[in-house]
């Protein structure tokens, strides 16, 4: 398949992915307005599970489940869960534009935490990228006005610890099982949220049960598009097609929730976007970063609900 056919059919899986992203993402929000999102979590992630260990199944390869680093394993298992937690409340009590841009730092993150854990070396233009993009975060929440709340608090924790995760997936990948990565966020999600349950549970009509069921289908169809991206076009062409959901988020926010992003919303999402841009094709550059931990993550916010796109990719 020629290179510009294989990457306009990447560049168009992955705008696919995302809209599906960006529809589970009004169902969090939809469904975040009546329970709690540990309760979300819990019957999402038990109704993923018997496709996902499907998956798992196939994986061939001789082996244990015992991680080789425990510690990094046990860090990045416990980010994934902060960071579901932390990204389906935060989508319940904030405009579904505001929670996008705040999650859109996760990049400048990734490549700021790729520097102690990996041992990444950010030269000038990438760390005025950077802060530039976190000043874009702040232009989002407006440290000065009076209308930061746990939301906000909970949308940065999204996104420093599915960070955090994504790194650690860099570091110890290429020695961990896939399955190994796969599987223990995911027994965590439900050991933890099915803890937690009986504190928040809520009875839920068969309707919202249904809804809790697309959450868990357009959660997987959407990282089937994903991976369906990355194996036809460049990783450069695919990374940048997340921003989509801006758009899509502004549109469901107006139709759905009668929300409209101001206009400090925009600028700072703008900001952010495009230190983000910057950084992708900074690290598509051969020379610029032996670890390219911002192309390689080729995931979303990780939930521990969904198989990481990354480590599907690679088996």
């Amino acid at each position: 398949m020629p290179i510009v056919k294989s990457n306009l059919r990447g560049a168009l899986m992955a705008l696919i992915a995302f809209a599906i992203y960006s529809t589970h993402d009004v169902f969090v929000k939809f469904l975040g307005g009546h329970y709690s999102a540990f309760q979300i979590i819990f019957f999402s992630g038990l109704l993923s599970f018997p496709l996902v260990a499907m998956m798992l199944i196939s994986d061939r390869s001789d082996g244990n489940l015992r991680p080789r680093h425990p510690w990094w394993t046990l860090v990045r298992t416990v980010s994934t869960l902060i960071t579901g937690a932390s990204a389906f409340y935060a989508f319940s009590v904030l405009p579904m534009a505001q929670t996008y841009a705040i999650l859109f730092a996760t990049p400048l993150l990734i490549t700021l935490l790729a520097i102690p854990i990996l041992g990444e070396k950010v030269g000038i233009r990438r760390g005025l990228a950077i802060c530039v993009g976190l000043a874009g975060v702040l232009i989002v929440l407006r440290p000065s006005g009076a209308e930061l709340g746990l939301g906000h608090a909970a949308a940065l924790a999204a996104a420093v610890f599915s960070s955090l995760a994504s790194v650690i997936v860099r570091k110890i990948g290429q020695e961990e099982r896939s399955v190994v990565l796969l599987l223990f966020p995911m027994l965590a999600n439900f050991v933890v949220m099915g803890a937690i349950l009986p504190f928040v549970y809520k009875p839920m009509p068969i309707e919202h049960l249904g809804m809790v069921g697309i959450i868990a289908a357009f959660g997987i169809v959407a990282s089937l598009f994903v991976i369906s991206a990355y194996r036809s076009a460049e990783a450069v062409i695919v990374a940048p097609m997340q921003y989509s959901q801006m758009i899509w988020a502004t549109i469901f926010g107006f139709l759905i929730f009668k929300e409209m992003p101001d206009q400090l919303t925009l600028i700072g999402a703008a900001v952010i976007m495009c230190s983000g841009l910057y950084i992708v094709l900074r690290e598509s550059r051969g020379k610029v970063s032996k670890n390219n931990p911002v192309l390689q993550s080729r995931t979303r916010h990780e939930t521990g609900i969904l198989p990481r796109i990354s480590l599907l990719l690679r088996r």
